[in-house]
């Protein structure tokens, strides 16, 4: 489902067959009911044919697979062994958290600060030329926060803007019912910058 060389999720197209998107491409996440453990994540992508289509991603694709968890194994010329890159990004990505830097990160407005986030906290999703606009479901206060932000930040783990834009709001529940609210207040001039410095 994940490819770790290309960044890019594979999922089935009706124009073209299959197609790959990087996670920036995505328009909607959401987990679907029933078991938790694996979670399974409805998900509406833009696709390169010009329409949006939906798929399931799991919650292992979703939020490790990205770090190189299971990026398979390579031959290593220097000892002609066939080995695996799994642990060596694993290790990677470990010490890099254990450094204080994390995968991905949003600011959430309603608590004044930066907080580390998987994408599966992701909402919604709506993509400029350079930039993503981001409705975050902030893991530990529960509401909803609007970021705009970098391609990068959202597609390459650890590559976090030190600058994201804010919707000074706070938003209810139900306020991303409606896809054309969320849009039109994503590209609204009301977008404040925030540091996004993790400490």
């Amino acid at each position: 489902m994940y490819d770790v060389l290309t960044s890019r999720y594979g999922f089935s197209c009706p124009s073209h067959g299959e197609t790959h998107v990087a996670l920036s491409s995505f328009r909607l996440i959401e987990q679907l009911p029933g078991a938790a453990h694996p979670a399974v994540y409805h998900v509406r992508f833009a696709c390169a044919c010009g329409d949006e289509h939906d798929g399931l991603v799991s919650h292992d694709d979703l939020d490790w697979a990205p770090l190189g968890l299971a990026a398979g194994e390579f031959l290593n010329l220097m000892t002609s062994r066939i080995e695996p890159v799994s642990l060596e990004l694993a290790d990677l990505a470990a010490a890099r958290i254990g450094a204080g830097e994390w995968p991905w990160s949003f600011f959430c407005y309603p608590e004044e600060q930066p907080r580390a986030v998987f994408p599966s906290s992701f909402s919604l999703l709506a993509a400029g030329d350079d930039q993503v606009g981001l409705a975050v479901r902030c893991p530990h206060c529960s509401r909803l926060s609007l970021n705009l932000v970098s391609r990068e930040h959202v597609d390459v783990p650890f590559h976090n803007d030190r600058e994201v834009g804010v919707v000074e709001h706070v938003f209810h529940d139900d306020a991303l019912e409606t896809l054309e609210a969320f849009r039109s207040e994503l590209w609204s001039a009301s977008f404040d910058a925030r540091r996004l410095t993790l400490e």
